[in-house]
């Protein structure tokens, strides 16, 4: 039994916990990489690790790291695992963030580092000299010290010598979105992680034979809590896959599942739409009975893609009550509350229309103003979750919609370097109940009912896009700079749901002249290019609107939640000079054309044309070649899509970044072409 379900014997911190683990059992595999997302290609055992983390420790150390902060940007594979435990070892707060793949991946790295309080960033020997021939003249890897974990001499790890670690000391820094704004390090402890651990083990039953099996990036809190943080405190055995692994054939994860006999596994909510929109006839040839827990979160939990995922896989094996919904954050290291086990997902139908105006009314699932909410589930243990007032803090009643607040052993410490934000989200108190103490506002609104948590938006305006979170006023600057003509202040950035996903709106208010002048369709063209382009997200909708029709306060801050509700009413229309929207992609299935060879030249932009236009949902005859992907509105996951759909196609390879650095039929052609991808 894992030693998590023993509080009596349970380890102090991690370092302890991976140190007794390879002394009681050094050969067991804690992690396994499946190269492709398909060939067990590295595994790592608990006594492997400990020599690693030891080598990369003293590494650390003389670079006078100890007690410090630094930032990991390793490409997804176990040398990240490698890295995290060594900082741990060291005693520094490593802050993981994403490998730079772009130019928009890259900038984000100055502001973190500064938030972080560190020039020190981590990475690979093979990951260093990529961003190198990528970006030769990029500040970040001039003004930044770059080490190269993998090149450690791993006999240093004989001369690592222990330092006491307590349960409170910081062992990671978990950073926000956020590019233009000022990302924020959320402070996870030792304790933090050992107490998320032991309650996932006891509230998702993992126990002693329990197998994971895990996509989700490492700089994301359900990737690293769950897929790193998990096998190191719980000894349970994990199997790795990148995310584009996943994302250009989801298929990979259920074969995983049921090749490795996996028993949790998850991912937010979109995950599970891509299962079932790339599911095959070989649905039979699955085996998803040794699924025990289906955990989806980090995004809203969509009734109809629950539905939709257990008839699909149901010839599978799969078993609607593996399904999970949970609520969390990395506030909260990661898990709130989780649907109870052996249950199916329950769903409460309400009044749309009420739902609106912020009020819960039951209605049958038939009725013309139904709406489905999907339960979260009950707090974990020693978790308290109160719905409050956001105005007045005052308690709400069951059934009534207010901010959810948290409080427990997984609250994290707050933000680094951040003492004011701090105290205003973490040391929350409800009105005439403060001997309670203090709460973390979540800036998220739900409400209970018959005990269990349903999320019901965001009072706080961060918008989620496929489980990452983007802030609508990175999005805002982003488009008010794309043309000089654009004021400050005149645009709103905002989610909408569409055939039921949750995608981005922009809205931008412009004087007439402007728009006369520079075309309002040709401006809300550059607002879309400028958001993909630096934000590497695709704008569903945007509007460009006359001036004086955005929702403002009196002092000029843009209303996002009234210009929402502007949008979905209707009520933009008579301000609206030009309005561009594009619908969710919907890859077909097997619908890549299979090639040996590489395709003469004259057919591959044709072909580029048709592969687009399946994954994009619009016709071929409507896409051209020299009108950016952004249009169609294909987004970072339909870019991983496309390339994978090209490389049977090209013969060879396709990067990502090929898609998006070329993003036009012309451009992609060109390069294809150029690279020895036609002949």
């Amino acid at each position: 039994m894992n030693a998590a379900s023993h509080p009596d014997t349970s380890p102090g911190n991690l370092v302890e916990a991976l140190r007794r683990r390879a002394e009681r059992n050094p050969d067991g595999v804690l992690y396994t990489y499946l190269r492709n997302g398909e060939e067990a290609a590295e595994s790592l055992t608990s006594g492997a690790l400990d020599r690693a983390a030891r080598a990369r420790a003293v590494l650390l150390r003389n670079a006078g790291l100890a007690g410090g902060n630094v930032l990991l940007a390793h490409p997804h594979d176990l040398e990240f695992v490698r890295a995290f435990a060594g900082c741990l070892y060291a005693g520094v707060a490593g802050g993981p963030v994403k490998f730079p793949r772009s130019n928009h991946d890259l900038r984000r790295l100055l502001p973190v580092a500064r938030a972080a309080g560190t020039t020190t960033v981590l990475t690979t020997r093979a990951g260093h000299q990529e961003l190198l021939e990528r970006f030769p003249d990029a500040a970040e890897l001039r003004d930044l010290q770059w080490i190269e974990t993998d090149a450690v001499d791993e006999s240093a790890a004989g001369d690592w010598t222990p330092t006491e670690v307590s349960g409170s000391d910081l062992a990671l820094l978990q950073f926000t979105s956020g590019s233009t704004g000022q990302p924020k390090g959320v402070m996870v402890s030792h304790d933090n992680f050992a107490r998320q651990s032991s309650e996932m083990n006891d509230a998702l039953a993992i126990g002693s034979d329990g197998v994971l099996v895990s996509w989700a990036p490492f700089f994301h809190d359900l990737g690293l809590v769950f897929s790193v943080v998990n096998p190191l405190w719980l000894g349970t055995p994990v199997y790795l896959m990148a995310p584009e692994s996943f994302i250009r054939r989801p298929r990979r994860l259920l074969e995983a599942i049921s090749r490795f006999r996996g028993t949790h596994c998850g991912g937010p909510n979109f995950s599970y739409d891509l299962c079932v929109r790339s599911a095959a006839d070989e649905v039979d040839q699955l085996d998803l009975s040794s699924w025990r827990v289906a955990i989806n979160g980090a995004e809203t939990v969509r009734d109809a893609t629950l539905r939709a995922f257990a008839e699909t896989f149901k010839s599978a094996g799969f078993d609607p009550r593996v399904a999970t919904p949970v609520y969390g954050m990395a506030e909260t290291t990661l898990i709130v509350t989780a649907k109870p086990l052996g249950e199916e997902p329950r769903t409460l139908w309400v009044s749309a229309s009420s739902l609106a105006n912020d009020r819960i009314v039951p209605v049958a699932p038939e009725s013309p103003d139904a709406t489905p909410v999907v339960s979260c589930g009950v707090p974990q243990p020693g978790t308290r979750v109160r719905i409050v007032d956001p105005v007045r803090a005052l308690p709400c009643d069951d059934g009534e919609i207010g901010e959810i607040w948290v409080q427990g052993p997984c609250i994290t410490g707050g933000y680094w370097n951040l003492p004011d934000v701090t105290e205003e989200t973490f040391g929350a108190r409800i009105a005439g109940q403060e001997a309670e103490g203090a709460f973390l506002r979540t800036g998220d609104l739900g409400f209970r009912y018959d005990g269990e948590l349903f999320v019901a938006g965001r009072l706080k305006d961060v918008i989620i896009l496929q489980g990452h979170n983007h802030y609508p006023q990175d999005i805002e600057y982003v488009a008010e700079s794309c043309h000089p003509s654009l004021a400050s202040g005149a645009t709103a950035a905002f989610p909408v749901e569409r055939d039921g996903e949750e995608r981005l709106a922009v809205v931008v208010e412009v004087a007439g002249g402007v728009a006369k002048e520079v075309g309002a369709e040709a401006l809300a063209q550059r607002v879309r290019d400028a958001i993909w382009e630096d934000c590497q997200v695709t704008a569903a909708e945007v509007v460009i609107v006359r001036r004086g029709a955005l929702a403002k306060t009196t002092s000029g801050k843009i209303q996002r939640r009234e210009c929402r509700r502007r949008l979905e009413s209707g009520e933009f229309e008579r301000a609206t000079l030009a309005a561009l929207s594009t619908a969710p992609g919907r890859p077909a299935p097997g619908s890549t054309p299979a090639a040996a060879t590489a395709l003469p030249g004259a057919l591959l932009k044709p072909l580029v044309r048709t592969l687009l236009s399946r994954i994009v949902g619009v016709a071929p005859a409507e896409i051209a070649d020299d009108r950016s992907f952004s249009h169609y509105g294909l987004n970072s996951i339909g870019a991983e899509q496309l390339a994978a759909a090209l490389e049977p196609v090209v013969g060879r390879p396709v990067p990502v970044m090929q898609v998006l650095n070329h993003a036009t039929v012309d451009q992609l052609t060109a390069a294809l072409g150029a690279s020895g991808g036609a002949q």
